[in-house]
């Protein structure tokens, strides 16, 4: 069981089930809109309890109906909420999220609250980012200064950084100077690296500049496709289980929540790596069968 930090988004996910994706200028009909907890962070901290990890939230939501939602959920998993602050003047960041007939998803992010967290927040959420941790999760749903920041902090207590970058943003070298495992998708990857991947040479290739500048892993989620794991020796593609995809939303914040969760933090290789993505792919795999964020996202005896 690992000790997890997750720094990063809270969101009320709007949630609308179309046809297909309206073109521009035309006007469809959704068969149904549902409110669903969400965000990256909120998503992979909830993912990781379940899993059977303690985790522990740094996030801001606003004062409002949608932030004590998102609390009263967090709550529920078991997630500690001592440094998850209110905001005062914004609101509680919110998703538009349209999922079409084949299962995929298009997703509009008001950020809110979740871009207001400061220097002063994390500095009064210090003492959770102590040598008792194992690993420390963040994205880019949140500011790319603060994970910084707090990649740092983890670093000095010796804590695995595990970054997500979603949505896809050029990081930062003093970020990726204190960045153990990246786990960008393609898109993500093309953004990062300017490499488009079509095999592995091309993937080995985008990582050059990645190793050179400190990472230690990078993982490519691929889709349906699975996953790829390279490390500046070695290399090793992981098949996704085939199953009929209802909604992805949540896939790839499951992924990185199972990931950080089945991690061996105490020894971390090449082969115990393979064999979290193993378990994180497996975890995805259930989650894409079901609709909704946090609602899809499964407990461990679910996967045992």
């Amino acid at each position: 069981m690992n000790n997890i930090v997750v720094l990063g988004s809270m969101n009320m996910d709007m949630v609308l089930d179309v046809e297909q994706y309206p073109k521009e200028g035309e006007t469809i009909l959704a068969r149904s809109m549902e409110k669903i907890p969400g965000g990256k962070g909120a998503n992979q901290a909830v993912a990781a309890s379940r899993l059977g990890s303690n985790v522990f939230m740094i996030a801001k939501i606003g004062m409002d109906e949608n932030g004590e939602i998102l609390l009263a959920n967090l709550k529920k998993d078991n997630i500690n909420i001592e440094n998850v602050y209110i905001d005062k003047v914004n609101p509680t960041g919110n998703a538009i999220i349209t999922i079409n007939k084949s299962g995929n998803n298009s997703i509009i992010v008001v950020s809110g609250s979740n871009m207001k967290i400061t220097s002063k927040d994390l500095d009064k959420a210090k003492k959770v980012i102590d040598s008792d941790k194992d690993i420390m999760v963040s994205q880019f749903e949140t500011p790319i200064d603060i994970t910084v920041k707090a990649f740092k902090l983890a670093k000095e207590k010796n804590i695995i950084t595990i970054l997500n970058p979603a949505p896809a943003h050029k990081v930062p070298k003093e970020l990726l100077e204190n960045v153990d495992i990246i786990v960008p998708n393609e898109t993500e990857f093309l953004k990062i690296t300017g490499v488009e991947i079509n095999n592995t040479q091309d993937a080995r290739v985008g990582c050059e500049n990645l190793f050179n500048k400190g990472v230690k892993y990078v993982i490519v989620t691929l889709g349906e496709k699975g996953s790829m794991i390279l490390s500046k020796q070695k290399e090793e593609l992981i098949p996704a289980k085939k199953v009929k995809a209802i909604d992805t939303t949540a896939a790839g914040d499951s992924f990185i929540g199972a990931l950080a969760s089945k991690i061996d933090a105490k020894n971390l290789n090449f082969d115990n790596l393979k064999s979290a993505v193993e378990f994180s792919s497996e975890v995805s795999s259930i989650v894409v069968t079901k609709k909704g964020a946090q609602f899809s996202i499964p407990y461990l005896k679910d996967i045992k």
